[in-house]
């Protein structure tokens, strides 16, 4: 798997000084959890879910969920089951995948014995898997984080391989202030308990929205909700702290992808599409409310969380090209870890001051993200890898092979 692998050579060397590194599924955690990227959720009920999971690998995909949970309604579950483990083994025996698994595929299951049953039942279909997600994680009920881990390391002897947990915070527990310090620190414990098994933690801004009755519409993002914010603010504190003990954090969901009436006006600055002749690119974003997702991902990143649950195909490009370290972070970045001794520097642009101690970890976070997503040439923005990766879409759907998918 690699990102930006739809583009062609010469387009890559365009705009990559450093292009994305292949991402073998075999890697490390954080490896692995920092080349989710945009993690598409997908109902378990689609008829062509093996078709449609290998359409969107085509499209730059690298990791998707099948969901067994809150998409599917409750008299469907069953045939959602059926489907999925249908559509898991048509899949195993896809060339693509036969090939080498292009994407990462994970299960959202409802409840732990629905995850050991989907892998008791999934035969040949069980290779196509790299882990679960695990919803409403905490609660203080049942199932309980344990019993939700247990399983996932159950489901890892079973198929002889470590499959990976992702484990949602979205309780009621954790959104109530009253209950969130110590439900936080319980989970924690649990982790810690289970660290080999568990690649990052997800976030569900949906659910902690609706402790409070509350959605956030176009316009605002979940930093702007005031209350979801603290619960991710305190998350990030408690789980993602930078001392080894921490994890991976992902970014909550965006669940927007087609606009209505605007309130206020687009804060997406005009030059960078008009510099680079895409200015009916920025028009179609703003016209699908992608504007918004584009501040959100700046927001998410600046505070810590990484990758981004979305719901819709048209978000995938937005993340990956916002994804990709800049040639002025991958400067700093560079120059912080090659700092010995600690000490301080003007940075390469001349626009900021680099320490060595307080900025090492931000550094290699920057350089990790600089392996799976690539470093941009000087002179390319966000707004080039937004067109080219829209331009390799089209150049396929009107392709032979693009026709017949």
């Amino acid at each position: 798997m690699r990102h930006f692998s739809t583009l062609d050579a010469e387009r890559e060397r365009d705009l990559f000084l450093h292009p994305p590194r292949p991402v073998d599924v075999t890697a490390g955690r954080d490896e692995l959890a920092v080349a989710l990227g945009a993690t598409l959720y997908c109902p378990a009920t689609r008829e062509r879910l093996a078709g449609d999971l290998l359409r969107l690998a085509r499209r730059g995909v690298l990791s998707a969920v099948a969901c067994l949970e809150d998409s599917v309604p409750d008299h469907r579950v069953a045939e959602a089951e059926e489907i999925l483990v249908r559509e898991l083994a048509g899949l195993a025996r896809t060339p693509e995948w036969r090939d080498g698994a292009p994407l990462m595929l994970f299960v959202r299951a409802r409840t732990p014995q629905q995850l050991l049953r989907v892998v008791e039942r999934s035969g040949v279909g069980l290779d196509c898997l790299t882990g679960f997600v695990v919803p409403k994680f905490g609660g203080g009920g049942q199932p309980s984080p344990d019993e939700w881990l247990e399983a996932v390391s159950t489901a890892s002897e079973r198929a002889g391989r470590r499959m990976w947990a992702m484990p949602v915070l979205e309780s009621r527990d954790v959104a109530h202030l009253e209950t969130r310090r110590e439900a936080l620190f319980a989970i924690r414990d649990v982790l810690d308990a289970h660290r080999e098994v568990v690649l990052a933690v997800r976030t569900g801004a949906t659910d902690l929205s609706a402790a409070y009755g509350l959605r956030r519409p176009r316009g605002a993002t979940v930093w702007d909700v005031r209350v979801v914010a603290d619960v991710l603010g305190d998350v990030i504190n408690v789980l993602g702290r930078a001392d080894g003990s921490g994890y991976p954090i992902t970014a909550p969901v965006w669940e927007h992808f087609s606009s209505g009436e605007r309130v206020f006006r687009t804060s997406l600055a005009a030059r960078p599409f008009a510099e680079s002749g895409s200015v009916g690119l920025r028009e179609q974003l703003i016209t699908d409310d992608l504007d918004g997702l584009v501040r959100e991902l700046v927001l998410d990143r600046v505070n810590g969380l990484q990758g981004k649950t979305v719901i819709h195909p048209s978000h995938v490009a937005v993340v990956h090209a916002t994804s990709v370290v800049t040639h002025e972070d991958f400067c700093d970045a560079s120059d912080v870890v090659a700092q010995h001794g600690g000490g301080a520097m003007a940075s390469t642009y001349r626009n900021k001051m680099n320490e060595a101690g307080p900025h090492r970890v931000w550094a290699e976070r920057v350089l990790a993200r600089a392996r799976a997503f690539g470093v941009a040439r000087e002179d390319t923005t966000y707004v080039h890898l937004l067109q080219a990766q829209d331009d390799a879409w089209r150049a396929f759907t009107r392709s032979p092979e693009g026709a017949r998918a």
